[in-house]
């Protein structure tokens, strides 16, 4: 696997080496020991799946400390542009935001420690990512910042009316409201 650097320190996009021929292709999408070596030590506990239609936009989301989480993300179908926000305090890049393109095509994947918000949106009917956490989700321990912040000024890759959120999405606060607890 290749290691690719972000601007944003600890956010990591990871190539795997992928084989294909006739048949179609085989790649190691996980490998603890190469994982470690590359990134440091840590434990996935949990995967998660997760199937958005074209225009759905699902973030930012984090969970609170202790039950923070780190991520890998990878897109087994579809295309997404994925989004890490970087919330921690004391951070040369805080409030700053790195963005990668995850697709069945590409098989890249995203590496984002605690301390991030994520989210992304489905750029593709039927987009399905999976993610391994390293902390188990908490309910009643999640946050968010709003996906239009005129601060961050994300640009999604879609109009803001195509744009599908759900009501929760809808009400996280602006950053410059937020207090960081990382």
């Amino acid at each position: 696997m290749e290691i690719i650097k972000t601007e944003i320190e600890g956010l990591l996009i990871i190539k795997p080496k992928v084989f294909g021929d006739m048949r179609g292709y085989f790649f190691n999408s996980y490998n603890e020991k190469e994982f470690r070596e590359a990134v440091g030590e840590i434990h996935f506990i949990q995967d998660n799946e997760s199937k958005s239609h074209k225009g759905v936009i699902r973030g930012l989301h984090f969970q609170l400390p202790p039950h923070a989480q780190a991520k890998l993300i990878t897109c087994v179908h579809g295309r997404v542009l994925d989004i890490a926000v970087d919330l921690r305090k004391g951070s040369p890049t805080y409030g700053k935001y790195a963005t990668v393109e995850l697709s069945q095509e590409n098989h890249l994947q995203f590496f984002i420690p605690r301390g991030f918000a994520h989210g992304f949106v489905a750029l593709e009917p039927d987009s399905v990512i999976q993610y391994k956490c390293d902390n188990y989700y908490a309910p009643g321990m999640e946050g968010g910042i709003s996906v239009y912040d005129p601060d961050l000024a994300i640009d999604w890759k879609i109009d803001q009316s195509e744009a599908i959120l759900s009501e929760k999405d809808k009400e996280h606060p602006l950053f410059k409201d937020f207090i960081s607890p990382f």
